[in-house]
């Protein structure tokens, strides 16, 4: 695995010699024939890794709870989210407003994309967050791999150079990457203790994540995780996923809390801000 810090880990023990994202030195884009300052995130970090287990390079965009330099001596809960491309930036704003209103504690954000000038996310999402190889996506089927670069290369990176909270952390993801999110359940449950999966993709290559349950609850009777499952009321995804949460609450599990929700008049994308807010604020009750 080689790592490299690009913006300021604040308060973290690894010597490296960096740029703090507020102190940057402005970027310009230009419309017409006039330019103007590229808008930023204050207070966020972004290191690149490539994976030894994947073999692809990655992004991971980092933002530390407002209060890490303050307090030296806390430890924090982390929340992964995936397709950070999209999803890093809108966690920012749900978690700001769920710490403003007391119901979440201060967390560290790790946001997880795919590295290059033009990467294309469609393309590699499609490969890493899937479990099983279809015809229709050339390369699918890599979750085993992106679960081995979670487990042994990007967790112990953020544990080592934060003080990060490894009874703590949640993985969360919309899509595909809700489809991973249960993959991760059912192959490694104690890995993570809490898991949102928005509108997971559970009718993928032949419904693989029901297969995949049933072989876990033919094995075991304890499921120790802390599950939030949702989807649109108005997506095409509606049955499948409220058909999955049906499978689980028949289950009967020891150790998981599960809670579901159906989100009222909403679609794929536009259920995210609220399915991530209610997730966010149940698997950290």
């Amino acid at each position: 695995m080689r790592v490299t810090a690009v913006l300021t880990a604040l308060g973290c023990g690894a010597v490296v010699s960096l740029l703090s994202a507020g102190a940057a030195p402005a970027q310009t884009a230009r419309t017409g024939a006039d330019t103007f300052p590229v808008v930023t995130l204050p207070g966020t970090q972004l290191r690149h890794m490539h994976s030894a287990a994947t073999g692809r390079d990655y992004d991971v965009q980092i933002s530390p709870p407002a209060d890490y330099a303050r307090n030296p001596s806390a430890r924090y809960p982390v929340l992964y989210v995936l397709d950070g491309q999209w999803d890093f930036k809108l966690m920012l704003s749900v978690q700001s407003g769920l710490v403003y209103d007391r119901f979440t504690p201060q967390i560290i954000i790790v946001g997880i994309t795919w590295s290059g000038a033009n990467p294309n996310y469609d393309s590699l999402r499609a490969m890493d967050l899937t479990p099983q190889a279809t015809r229709q996506l050339p390369g699918s089927g890599a979750a085993p791999q992106f679960l081995t670069f979670l487990r042994t290369e990007l967790i112990p990176f953020i544990e080592a150079d934060y003080r990060a909270d490894p009874q703590r952390r949640v993985l969360m993801g919309s899509s595909f990457g809700g489809l991973f999110t249960l993959y991760a359940l059912f192959s490694d449950p104690g890995l993570f203790a809490g898991y949102v999966a928005a509108s997971p993709a559970v009718s993928y290559a032949g419904r693989a994540a029901f297969a995949q349950e049933t072989a876990y609850a033919a094995a075991h009777k304890q499921l120790p995780a802390r599950l939030f499952l949702s989807v649109g009321e108005l997506e095409q995804l509606a049955g499948p996923v409220k058909e999955f949460m049906d499978v689980l609450r028949g289950r009967n599990y020891g150790r998981l809390t599960l809670e579901t929700r159906v989100i009222s008049d909403e679609r794929h994308a536009g259920n995210k801000p609220e399915a991530f807010n209610r997730g966010l604020r149940f698997v950290l009750r």
